[in-house]
């Protein structure tokens, strides 16, 4: 990781809205995953206030729908979309790429699953690395040249602090051979996410596309709807963000002007998160989800079990 910390205005307490004011969108094309609940809602919302047409990319097209409507009506600017997208299916993953027309400015990958029972795809891959993960690497790659044709343009890949405890295991990375665990199943996943954003950035900088990743902290959403009693018992104690606060990381990264041409990091509480230590578990990155070495071979195993399918 660069030496070099980038530092903001903005703290842990910073709304998306916060980060926004002030900034201009106008003209720019945004696609967010997962649009339709939690933080994604909050993403979509700031960014259509500053003027950008946001395309909510979504499993549920009525819940998607209805919460266009909703941001529609407190927005006096940007043009609200909605497309079907299942991140858990490649076939709803290239429909979406080929429906997709015209440059891509701002890409937002926030959908995702949590603390999964072992669930598989059709192809057997384990759900939640299928889905936070391959669904996201096949938009991004598959979406690159809409990405390029804009000129300047910003992908944003959420992370989580559950990378912290869970490097890739390359030779199983669908639990095939090892007993799942859900919690790191999810964790291994969000070192993937992480990991993309590093070899991203690095193979499409020249096209003018930077790539980052964020962790929004601890937010109440129905993305730990699987997580049982048990479960929060062996979580720490998060100090839990409002979903407004929660996007403002993903907002800073998609829209800030002063983090132009920056990528291949890994940002948290609106800041770039330092090396983790285990004196503070709840902050900073880990090396194995920015080491160049994994995140190029991730990138090869994530296009070989794609070109399998």
């Amino acid at each position: 990781m660069d030496a070099t910390r980038v530092t903001t205005p903005f703290d842990a307490r910073s709304t998306a809205a916060d980060v926004v004011a002030g900034v201009d969108l106008a003209g720019q094309r945004a696609i967010v995953t997962g649009a339709s609940s939690g933080i994604g809602v909050e993403t979509a919302r700031a960014l259509a206030t500053a003027g950008a047409e946001v395309t909510l990319a979504v499993r549920d097209v009525r819940a998607g729908e209805r919460t266009a409507e909703e941001i529609g009506a407190g927005t006096a600017s940007g043009l609200i979309r909605v497309m079907p997208l299942d991140l858990s299916d490649q076939r709803s993953v290239a429909a979406f790429v080929t429906a997709w027309e015209g440059p891509l400015h701002i890409l937002v990958n926030n959908a995702g699953v949590s603390a999964t029972p072992e669930m598989r795809t059709p192809e057997g891959w384990e759900l939640q690395f299928a889905t936070n993960h391959l669904g996201h690497f096949a938009l991004a790659t598959g979406l690159h040249r809409a990405l390029a044709a804009a000129g300047r343009s910003r992908v944003v890949s959420l992370s989580s602090i559950a990378h912290v405890q869970a490097p890739m295991v390359f030779e199983d990375v669908n639990f095939r051979e090892r007993p799942y665990d859900r919690l790191l199943a999810y964790g291994e996943s969000k070192t993937a996410t992480a990991l993309f954003a590093v070899e991203a950035n690095r193979r499409w900088a020249e096209d003018g596309i930077t790539v980052n990743a964020a962790n929004p902290g601890a937010v109440a959403t129905n993305l730990g709807r699987h997580l049982t009693e048990e479960d929060y018992a062996q979580l720490p104690a998060f100090d839990f963000k409002t979903p407004e606060q929660g996007a403002a990381t993903s907002v800073l990264l998609a829209a800030w002007p002063q983090l132009g041409g920056i990528g291949g990091r890994y940002f948290e509480d609106c800041d770039q998160a330092p090396r983790h230590s285990p004196e503070e578990p709840l902050r900073g990155v880990a090396d194995h989800a920015t080491d160049p070495a994994a995140a190029a071979r991730l990138w090869q195993v994530s296009l070989d079990m794609l070109r399998a399918a």
